[in-house]
């Protein structure tokens, strides 16, 4: 076969692709169709075929914007175009006013256009530098790439660019090497890789060459296969490369993250309706004034009056400080989460809690603690229950419910014997914690052999490990072979040997300890240690075993079964099968993955808050089902879907079960994309957990993607929106209370800044309509207002403690509008009261500056507008903290923020006034103490009105929003 026609697709067993099933062919076969060579590799020819029709070894990356385009993207904002408009037009009129010399003396020509071009600058650059943090997730892909590979090339040993590898290609493995393609083993020497960051499983898998396996065989499974991105733990290997680039499974995951689209969190399209809504109302409002000054005066002679009036509504509309103070309000949200362990790496997320219907969350680490615990065992007919406290090797056994000696049950040491020398874990202290090195199941096995008075240093010199059969998932145990020291050595006779070694000793020098598959096990035992002996094992004595296994498997234990067997000489290698068995039978022992003792309350708050948590898991149904209803995440008898009947689901079938389903177990981190898809459907939002390169497309797709800070992959992490920095779901909830505070203030800041805003341009629009000359308030005071006296208590509100029933109610719809609840009618209401207000102080202003014998500056009105606009914020301000409350009912102090903001901004505005320097660059005028106080009070006016509303709806019965 030449290079040139690979690969032979007529060879394929089924379809198109026969690298889809590279685990279902021999070694021989494999290298057929590649048209390699075991020993020689390919030849420097067919590598530069293979190049150009493969491409490089790398992942690609599709789509995406640049950052030029997402800096443009920034000014397609519909009020940010609106306000480049606004700017455009005040800077002509600007220069002809200069260049017909009818500028004002001491005005500064184009400071408007200026100001407002500042603005729009601003917001969008604190734009793009919140969109350009946000798609990592591919370059932690690439990060999974190996740099340099040994391979077999025209029959030499040469170490090549990772990139450079192409299918065909023979690669050679050994301990610490990071796997750099996907491909299919020839040979193998004890060869254990780690594969969590592809399948979430935490254990090395131990491969197998020679071994064909079926099509239908789990990714997980595929033993006779390794993986890009995967690492050597220990052996060699040689491998043919199957699969490089985008056609590996890690590119696979590459396409998957690519091809889910970010949809636009609630907040952006609640703001993107808010500016919709504003620039259409205003523009309206402007043609109805434009039209109507043009009729009142019968002609164009005031048109550019009209036009300064128009220029300044528009300014008026626009909340120029909002995206400002919507950042900053993310910002300290995220910030307070920190302190509770949670990274929002996304700041719209913070408010994107609020809204969230179901928690999809993994089981290990984050529901349960990730520690194992020993609690039942079973021996020579007798069922124990273990007592104690995670890795803390002291503790208690009972028999119905009665502490018991160890010593009194020979068969309970034997047992615990087996545990701590079948055992490759470490149980040591570390700044006062217990804590395991090694696999959490072998933990617990060494704490209940604590418990039992068994220390594992002390036993391995007892009987030091000579040999071992390791683990594999095909036998589903592992044994390991220990010497009698002191009866191999002749120091001893075997009466002198400690006694739990005596009773399992003939004559012989070695003993075998085998633990695994409680089923598989028992199978080829023909004998059961019964106190300090052993005799056959019955059948009735099997089906007993049986039967106990079956009640703790339904407790959601993970059951293990434990035997031993004299030997009197060491077991030649790859002898297992016959080594292991005529086995003794030692006992049943169940562990669990306790439940984190904070998570029951936080899941009964879920609840209450009217979130459904749903658990997903790769555990059995049983143990699953056991910790989702001691969780209270499930009912007792609740459906349990794996991943299994999931694969067998349509699309159609499966939505129409998410809603019914809060248990799925058995299940793969790739069915997590279709389960948060269907809850979408369903108009559910969606938060997800997940910490493995293949959970990255579930957490991508979320409506919040939550990574685990401990355990989580770099892949997953830039996948997410948040990060779990404690892997703990109680976190979750915390986080998501947060959330509601934060969409809540929000609410709060928009109502005082929207309310204030329509006031403003309802005042402005009055002017020429009631015959006054001029416009109030020039586009530069609008943007002071906008800015500084909205701004600030703006950013105080922000801060405001959660009210009482935060999670004792239903999460509000994500897709609400942003003027729900009533916040348009309040809006509305409130604008033009509070335009009532201006008007009639603006109406008694411009007479009282024009009536006759008036000292001061007959253009004074317009500066006691303005004041009166911004002092009646501040009264705003402080009557808007509660929807309900009134301010007296409240503690002042709760905030000090507020007042700190009103008291500092009513002194910015009084030095806008009283300051020569300010007053001439603002274009104010002084005003008397009297004129000062009618402004304070018609401003105090707003305050009393938001009060009695309060009363109002109280006496109605109604909540405010």
């Amino acid at each position: 076969m030449s290079a040139n026609s690979l690969p032979v697709r007529k060879a394929s067993p089924s379809g198109e692709d026969a690298a889809a099933v590279w685990h279902n062919l021999e070694v021989n076969k494999a290298l057929d169709l590649l048209d390699s060579n075991a020993d020689s590799g390919l030849t420097s020819q067919e590598v530069e075929v293979r190049s150009q029709k493969y491409g490089l070894n790398e992942l690609e990356e599709h789509g995406g914007r640049s950052n030029w385009e997402i800096l443009l993207d920034q000014f397609k904002n519909i009020m940010l175009l609106m306000l480049i408009g606004v700017a455009l037009i005040s800077g002509f009129l600007d220069f002809l006013a200069w260049q017909g010399g009818t500028l004002k003396p001491g005005e500064v020509p184009f400071k408007d256009t200026v100001a407002i071009m500042a603005i729009v600058i601003l917001n969008g650059i604190l734009g793009y530098v919140q969109e350009t943090r946000a798609e990592q997730a591919l370059a932690a892909l690439k990060k999974l790439a190996s740099p340099l590979v040994r391979v077999l090339r025209n029959g030499k040993l040469l170490e090549v660019a990772a990139k450079e590898l192409v299918p065909g290609d023979v690669m050679l493995l050994e301990a610490g090497v990071q796997i750099a393609a996907d491909g299919r083993l020839i040979e193998q020497s004890n060869l254990q890789v780690r594969e969590s960051a592809l399948t979430g499983e935490a254990e090395a898998v131990n491969k197998q060459a020679t071994i064909v396996l079926p099509e239908e065989t789990d990714l997980g499974d595929r033993i006779n296969l390794v993986f890009q991105g995967t690492e050597v733990v220990q052996g060699r290997a040689k491998v043919l490369v199957a699969h490089t680039g985008m056609k590996t499974e890690l590119g696979k995951i590459a396409a998957m993250l690519q091809s889910v689209e970010s949809e636009p969190t609630p907040l952006q399209q609640r703001m993107t309706q808010l500016g919709n809504v504003l620039v259409t109302g205003s523009l309206i409002l402007v043609a109805i004034v434009v039209v109507g000054g043009v009729i009142q005066a019968r002609g164009f002679g005031n048109i550019q009056e009209l036009l300064e009036v128009s220029l300044s509504m528009a300014v008026a509309v626009v909340p120029e400080g909002l995206p400002a103070v919507i950042t900053v309000t993310l910002a300290l949200g995220t910030q307070r989460m920190v302190r509770q362990h949670a990274l929002i790496r996304k700041l719209p997320a913070v408010e994107t809690l609020g809204s969230v219907t179901t928690i999809c969350s993994d089981k290990t680490g984050t529901l349960t603690q990730n520690k194992m615990v020993v609690q039942s065992v079973y021996t020579n007919n007798k069922s124990f229950r273990v007592i104690g406290e995670g890795y803390n090797p002291t503790g208690d056994f009972l028999s119905n419910e009665q502490k018991v000696a160890v010593d009194e049950y020979p068969e309970i040491s034997a047992l615990v014997v087996a545990c701590a020398i079948c055992n490759d874990s470490v149980l040591q202290k570390e700044q006062g914690e217990w804590a395991i090195l090694g696999d959490p199941t072998e933990g617990a096995l060494l704490t209940l052999a604590g418990k039992a008075g068994i220390e594992k240093d002390q036993w391995s010199s007892k009987l030091p490990r000579v040999a071992e059969f390791p683990f594999s998932s095909e036998r589903k145990r592992m044994s390991v072979i220990a010497q009698v020291e002191a009866v191999a050595s002749g120091t001893s006779p075997i009466a002198d040997v400690d006694p739990v070694i005596a009773g399992f000793l003939q004559s012989e020098n070695y003993l075998m300890f085998t633990k695994g598959s409680p089923e598989l096990t028992l199978a080829r035992c023909t004998q059961i240690h019964l106190g300090d002996r052993s005799v056959p094992l019955t059948e009735a004595q099997r089906s007993q075993i049986l039967a106990e296994n079956d009640i703790m498997a339904s407790k959601g234990l993970r059951v293990l079964g434990f035997a031993y067997k004299p030997l009197s000489e060491i077991p030649p290698a790859g002898s297992e099968e016959t080594s292991e068995d005529d086995l003794v039978w030692l006992g049943l022992v169940g562990m669990l993955d306790a439940p984190r003792p904070e998570v029951r309350a936080a899941v009964q708050e879920c609840r209450e808050a009217g979130i459904r948590p749903v658990m997903i898991t790769g555990d059995h149904q049983l143990t699953a089902r056991a910790i989702a209803t001691d969780l209270g995440i499930a009912e007792k008898d609740a459906r349990v879907l794996t991943g299994q009947e999931l694969q067998r689901m349509s699309d159609q079938e499966l939505e129409e079960q998410v809603d019914l389903v809060s248990v799925y177990a058995r299940v793969s981190p790739e069915h997590k994309l279709r389960i948060v898809q269907a809850l979408q459907r369903r108009g559910r939002f969606v938060a997800m957990t997940g910490d493995g390169v293949n959970d990255a497309p579930a957490l991508k797709q979320a409506d919040i993607g939550i990574a685990m800070g401990i355990t989580g992959t770099d892949v997953s992490k830039e996948a997410s929106d948040m990060v779990l920095l404690d892997d703990n779901f109680a976190t979750i909830v915390a986080a998501t209370k947060e959330g509601r505070v934060v969409y809540t203030n929000i609410r709060r800041f928009i109502k005082y800044i929207l309310g204030s805003n329509i006031g403003e341009v309802l005042t402005i629009a009055a002017a020429p309509l009631i015959g006054l000359g001029g416009v109030p308030l020039t586009p530069l005071q609008i943007l002071w207002m906008n800015l500084v006296t909205d701004g600030l208590p703006a950013l105080a509100l922000a801060v405001e403690p959660p009210e009482p029933d935060v999670m004792k109610r239903p999460p509000f719809s994500p897709r609400e509008s942003i003027f729900a609840r009533g916040l348009g009618a309040y809006l509305i209401r409130l604008g033009i009261v509070f335009a009532i207000i201006s008007i009639a102080l603006m109406a008694w202003a411009y007479n009282h500056t024009h009536a006759a014998g008036y000292q001061g500056d007959r253009d004074a009105w317009k500066t006691m507008v303005f004041t009166t606009l911004c002092i009646a914020q501040m009264g705003h301000a402080i009557a808007i903290r509660s929807n309900n409350q009134l301010t007296i009912e409240m503690n002042p102090f709760s905030n000090l923020f507020v007042l700190g903001a009103v008291v500092v901004t009513t002194i910015l505005q009084l030095m806008l006034v009283y300051v020569p320097p300010l007053r001439e660059f603002f274009g104010t005028h002084w005003l008397s103490l009297e004129e000062l106080g009618v402004c304070i009070g018609f401003s105090a006016l707003l305050f009393v009105w938001v009060e009695l509303e309060k009363l109002f709806f109280r006496f109605m019965g109604k909540r405010t929003v």
